[in-house]
């Protein structure tokens, strides 16, 4: 494959820390321009005289595809499409290809991780240390908090492509059953439990599912009550399946043995979010860093770099539009 011309990552830091490789990319191009950051009005600056955006988060919408007439190629370094005009793109003969698959293993260790902690109370105890309570305590151990063991547990999994598959797997090496749920507006199957026989039976719930117009807010007040007390919530896909403000007051309730989200609703939550609150109990939140391994940041790499290289080769992959 010959150079293809100048290429622009318009959000490149969201990508790369500095310990990735990024001369397979490179070789794609006769320039790679990385931007740490680009501001809406700062779009179509950018992309004149590029014929490939790469972007992770950055919106490329249909002024700034009209404003581009070099633009053939649009490469997306996650596997959301929200943030391009895919009709546009379409319109104006741009190929739009995003990256898959690349974070199972860094998810789904992410998403074990998350529920260990909530079985084993590892935050509790390990604040528990800092405060200098074990230090004091009147026997060699502290067992202020309830562990439990995933063994002989039930878990139920609400998506079972790749990444919610690699889950069901930890989780039965770790002696856990594994029951599967039916998606909202997916065809029903009879190896999925639609959620009013699915989430009584099930001592955690972890959700693996795309967010759209059948799945927002689909684990609501409702559902959650459906869940055993006790049970534990895991969530490491998007934001907007569980209604926030119910999750939370299922924590303060008691009901709920203990919750995890590597995401929310709005990201970064500037504005604030209901499951920030201090007075939650039981809750853990990371900054929707469970893709963010430095092997799966390269494999989008890999993914990006192929992805040129295919459109250019004449055969596209991973077109989205």
């Amino acid at each position: 494959m010959t150079n293809t011309g100048r290429a622009v990552f318009l959000d490149h830091p969201s990508l790369d820390l500095g310990d990735l490789d990024l001369d397979p990319l490179r070789s794609c191009f006769t320039e790679l321009q990385l931007f740490a950051r680009t501001t809406p009005d700062q779009v179509i600056e950018r992309l004149k005289g590029a014929t490939v955006a790469i972007t992770n988060k950055v919106v490329i919408n249909a002024a700034a595809i009209a404003a581009s007439p070099d633009l053939r190629l649009i490469l997306i370094s996650a596997t959301g499409t929200n943030n391009v005009d895919l009709q546009a793109a379409r319109r104006h003969g741009i190929t739009v290809c995003n990256c898959q698959g690349y974070g199972t293993p860094s998810v789904a260790q992410h998403t074990l991780m998350l529920l260990l902690n909530l079985a084993t109370r590892l935050t509790d105890y390990q604040r528990a240390v800092g405060e200098g309570r074990w230090q004091k305590a009147s026997q060699f151990c502290l067992l202020d908090y309830p562990i439990v063991e995933l063994e002989g547990k039930t878990l139920g999994l609400l998506g079972h492509g790749e990444l919610g598959s690699a889950v069901g797997r930890l989780a039965e090496a770790f002696g856990m059953r594994v029951l599967l749920g039916q998606i909202p507006g997916r065809p029903a199957r009879p190896d999925r439990l639609p959620l009013e026989r699915l989430l009584p039976q099930v001592d955690a719930l972890t959700l693996h599912c795309p967010l759209n117009e059948h799945t927002r807010h689909f684990i609501g007040p409702g559902e959650l009550a459906l869940l055993k007390p006790g049970a534990f919530v895991v969530n490491t896909a998007r934001g907007g399946l569980i209604d926030e403000h119910a999750l939370a007051d299922a924590l303060r309730s008691g009901h709920l043995g203990g919750a995890a989200t590597d995401v929310l609703s709005v990201e970064p939550p500037t504005q604030g979010n209901p499951l920030l609150a201090a007075d939650i109990p039981r809750l853990i939140v990371t900054p929707h860093n469970a893709w963010g391994s430095r092997e799966a940041r390269q494999r989008i790499v890999g993914q990006l770099t192929e992805n040129a290289r295919a459109f250019f080769g004449g055969t596209a992959q991973r077109v989205v539009n």
